[in-house]
């Protein structure tokens, strides 16, 4: 059926009065509307009691966050390897259990002969030194060792022109004896190489350690949040000041993420006492909320300026209160819609996963109690200034763009006309998107999974030099690639060392070694020392597979990664399932219709993977290397995945339920469904589109961070949201609407009866 002239549609048009969602049998389920209209009213009386009581909070929140009366956020954070409950876990364990020492740090002394005179002295009289620090297990260096001693070759590069110093600490130490042990031996190590860098032409050295790198990995998160906060508030201030045409309201929405970024970080130190965060927990989440909290706060300044233009007796109190019952259920709908998406992370085995779940969940919960008090009292303060002619008018050529960028959607306009263009070609444009988006989506199907350390780091990273110049130049100091435990003797488990050495991809096993009187351990190096390679992964199996006579647990870094990706395949079809069933009650309950939430589901599928695509295509085949300043690493990491499809999907039904809900508060007042879904398109299509631009500048602010992972979260969720907010939203969803037409808000009898009863209308 052809649409209906912009006027006819707007005469039968009448009584729209926004995005909000109202019980379906009048205001039975407890006057909601009422309920937040009077809390609209109240926030208008006493707006200053609102705002100093969020300002308070926050001060408090960032306080506690920094350390200032304790342990900091940054402080409490955990970083390594993500892992779940396994073989690999148990066998891990073990060894912690039993392992006499614990960590280590090294000094390298690079450019040195060890033979040079000059060395032995200073490196004499360091080792006496490191050896009388409480709780040092070892200090050794080439000098310390006997002749043909074979751990020299751990301590000498293979060219000759390089050594190492090495202290370790005891095992299971408590009480922060550890940290004062490392510190003490590292700032001893540091002496040592000013020493030496003095004493020797030509030397060069660096102190390093895994300590030392997950230290280094915690304070570039906190550096990367910080630099990206610092590029995407800017931008996003200036894209609203264009979406609202001054300064005054286009800070609203700012002003309500800092307080709500300053509630995240609260929230997550608490969190940090229940649940182990890892540092990279922070950063996605810390998007997440700066994304949620805009977007949040775009809609409520949007429908605050509307309800003031069309108020008659320019009521400030009366505007807020018509703003609380309308904008804020769709809020409130979506943020439940994210927080549901979420919830399916909870259903993972991994505790990160668990914990980015529960972080992510109190961020949404923050980000939603901004909305609805710091916002509306903000509002309140401004009054009729809000739809005051602002800066942009006074510039030559900026009101044009404003009107055109705006937040007020004229009766006709771009999106109106892109409907009914794509009304006359649905089935061309559904398969020409479609086709798009499956493209897009093939590097997916060769996505490798891998779980990186030092490689988080930039490839100029001294860190990660120092690491790497281990793995190239002293290849008797790497770590090995798969670790089996037997609770046997070392005699015992020297056939399954042999076994394993035999074993295609294994470069060398080390002799079995006790652990205690109960267990052994046998260490197996790889060809490819990457834990992500196929190879690896397939000695794990191969060592699995094998019977010695005597319980074993393989583990070591590919072990972890085979039971993390195992777990990850096990679980999902359980949290997809969860999120899916959810999502549909929710879409049905708001639209009546069981065609239109299947729909959703099927586009917010092909839209993610084809986000997942171009993930793949960027950072495992290192396109974009150059431009987007990283070196790829061969793969994806572990957390990302999930993370992109739970955050993905809720910020996509988050622009499915602004833009279904014009659609359907069109079809209830009568319009037909091509009618209907144009006026939606159009009334929705700004308020979409600029908080679709703000999220995703949000997002590629912190492609500048300099943590892989960071970078891979930032790219992937802007590229879902762009792909949503323009093929899927303005294209793929109103072609595939047109095709369906009246049969989009058909239901079964007893759904329908359903619906009747329980569902929510505009």
């Amino acid at each position: 059926m052809r649409p209906a002239p912009p006027a006819e549609q707007e005469r039968g048009y009448r009584g729209y009065r926004g995005v909000g969602l109202v019980a379906s049998q009048g205001e039975r389920p407890g006057n909601l509307n009422d309920v937040l209209a009077s809390l609209g009213r109240w926030i208008a009386r006493h707006p200053l009691l609102v705002v100093i009581a969020w300002v308070l909070a926050a001060g408090l929140g960032m306080a506690g966050a920094s350390g200032a009366f304790g342990e900091g956020l940054f402080d409490r954070l955990k970083s390594g390897e993500p892992t779940v409950p396994g073989e690999a876990e148990a066998g891990s364990e073990i060894i912690r259990a039993n392992e006499p020492n614990g960590p280590s740090m090294s000094l390298l002394i690079d450019g040195v002969s060890p033979t040079d005179p000059a060395l032995a002295p200073l490196l004499q009289q360091a080792r006496a030194d490191i050896a009388r620090i409480p709780d040092v297990a070892s200090a050794v260096d080439p000098l310390a060792l006997q002749p043909g001693d074979p751990r020299a070759a751990a301590l000498v590069a293979e060219d000759g022109k390089a050594v190492l110093v090495s202290a370790t600490v005891k095992g299971r130490l408590s009480g922060g004896r550890e940290t004062e042990a490392l510190d003490a031996v590292q700032e001893r190590l540091n002496e040592l190489g000013d020493d030496v860098e003095r004493e020797v032409a030509g030397s060069r050295t660096h102190v390093g350690g895994f300590t030392i790198v997950f230290d280094k990995i915690i304070g570039q998160v906190e550096d990367d949040i910080r630099n990206g906060e610092m590029i995407a508030l800017p931008v996003s201030l200036l894209i609203m000041v264009f979406v609202f045409g001054g300064f005054l309201a286009a800070g609203m929405p700012i002003v309500g993420a800092l307080v709500s970024i300053a509630g995240a970080l609260a929230s997550l130190l608490g969190i940090s006492y229940l649940l182990d965060l890892d540092s990279t927990v922070v950063s996605v989440v810390t998007i997440l909320g700066l994304g949620l909290s805009i977007d949040y706060g775009l809609l409520m300044v949007s429908r605050f300026r509307e309800e003031l233009r069309n108020s008659r007796d320019d009521s400030v109190p009366e505007a807020l209160g018509a703003t609380m019952a309308t904008a804020v259920r769709t809020i409130v709908f979506s943020a439940l819609t994210v927080a549901i998406s979420l919830f399916g992370l909870l259903l993972f085995e991994a505790q990160i996963l668990r914990a980015i779940a529960a972080a992510g969940v109190s961020v949404v919960v923050v980000a939603l109690l901004v909305a609805i008090t710091l916002v509306p009292a903000l509002l309140a303060l401004a009054g009729m200034r809000m739809v005051r002619p602002g800066v942009t008018s006074r510039i030559p050529g900026a009101r044009a763009l404003v009107n055109k960028l705006g937040d007020v959607a004229p009766a006709e306009g771009f999106f109106s006309r892109l409907g009914r263009r794509v009304q006359r070609f649905p089935w061309l444009v559904t398969l020409g998107v479609v086709a798009v988006l499956a493209v897009a989506a093939v590097p997916m199907f060769q996505m490798q999974m891998r779980s990186s350390g030092v490689e988080l780091l930039p490839v100029d990273n001294p860190e990660r030099q120092f690491f790497e110049t281990l793995r190239e130049r002293f290849p008797g100091s790497d770590s090995p690639t798969v670790q089996v435990v037997g609770r046997a003797t070392p005699q015992q488990m020297a056939g399954l060392a042999e076994k394993l050495s035999g074993t295609s991809g294994v470069a060398r096993v080390d002799p079995p070694q006790a652990l205690d009187v109960e267990y052994s351990l046998v260490n197996v190096y790889t060809a490819d020392a990457d834990p992500a390679d196929p190879q690896a992964r397939a000695v794990v199996q191969e060592a699995r597979d094998m019977s010695p006579g005597y319980p074993k647990w393989v583990t070591g870094q590919s072990a972890h990664l085979v039971d993390f990706t195992e777990s990850l395949a096990e679980r999902a079809p359980w949290a997809i399932g969860v999120v899916v069933l959810a999502t549909f009650v929710l879409l049905f309950l708001m639209t009546g219709s069981v065609l239109i939430p299947i729909k959703a589901l099927l586009m917010n599928v092909v839209s993610l993977g084809a986000s997942l695509g171009v993930l793949v295509w960027i950072f495992q085949e290192g396109n974009l290397e150059g431009l987007l300043g990283f070196t790829s690493a061969g793969g994806i990491e572990t957390s990302i995945p999930p993370l992109v499809l739970a955050f993905g999907f809720g910020l996509a039904m988050d622009y499915e339920v602004f833009l279904l809900s014009r659609i359907k508060e069109a079809h209830d007042a009568g319009l037909s469904n091509d009618d209907a879904l144009v006026v939606g398109l159009q009334r929705s299509g700004r308020i979409i589109t600029s908080a679709a631009l703000i999220v995703v500048a949000v997002f590629l602010g912190f492609v500048t961070g300099q943590l892989l992972v960071i970078k891979q979260t930032g790219v992937a969720l802007a590229v879902a949201v762009a792909v949503d907010a323009t093929l899927v939203r303005t294209l793929l969803v109103p072609a595939t609407m047109t095709l369906l037409g009246e049969w989009n808000w058909w239901a079964p009898k007893p759904l329908a009866r359903v619906y009747r009863r329980f569902g929510l209308r505009h």
